[in-house]
């Protein structure tokens, strides 16, 4: 299994390390900023290190050879239809809801902003749409009363980020695909940037 990480910041090294460890090919890695915590960990492993050309789009030059599976992990670059069409099975990336509910930059903000009692985390198909591609994995936990956007990602949202992810790469390895299942529209809400002022959950 042949890998292009695109990311950022702790979660996007935290990704690195867990695909080191998990048995993948890491072809590349592709970051918007080379200044950031991913590019150096990436400097440091030995590991192909792309930055991109324009950091709200990944373009499908930037997407190294081969590549089976594109993985993003804390990236706020779209990655383009011809980037996708560049690796076997596409691309995947975590977002941390229980998709299709809160799509957006914020979504762990607006979890703890709507009172919601259950956050999750999904593994989906990245597409066109921002955070709409079909899911690959999800799963469930409850939000502690009082807890902050910064506190629910640490204690369960980026832990349950990588081990979905590591759930999905299994498949793929085993069975040359990605389990897919479209999201209901119906359940679909959005949870845009919030104020300066509102805490920011931990990346």
């Amino acid at each position: 299994m042949r890998i292009t990480l695109a990311g950022s910041r702790h979660f996007g090294v935290m990704t690195l390390k867990m695909l080191r460890e998990h048995g993948v090919e890491i072809a590349r890695v592709v970051v918007a900023d080379a200044g950031d915590r991913l590019a150096a960990a990436t400097r440091e492993a030995g590991i192909e290190l792309t930055v991109q050309a324009n950091p709200k789009v990944i373009e499908a030059a930037e997407i190294a050879p081969g590549t089976d599976l594109i993985v993003t992990a804390h990236s706020h670059a779209r990655v383009s239809q011809a980037a996708l069409a560049a690796a076997k099975l596409g691309g995947v990336g975590y977002h941390p809801s229980l998709l299709p509910r809160h799509r957006g930059i914020a979504a762990v903000e607006w979890t703890i902003k709507e009172g919601d009692p259950v956050a999750g985390g999904t593994i989906y198909h990245l597409a066109e749409r921002m955070d709409a591609g079909a899911v690959a994995a999800q799963e469930w936990c409850f939000v502690k009363k009082g807890e902050t956007a910064r506190e629910l990602w640490e204690r369960a949202l980026a832990p349950l980020g990588l081990k979905l992810l590591a759930r999905v790469i299994d498949h793929a390895k085993a069975f040359g695909s990605l389990p897919s299942k479209p999201q209901d529209e119906q359940f679909a809400t959005q949870a845009p940037k919030l104020q300066a002022k509102a805490a920011r959950a931990a990346g």
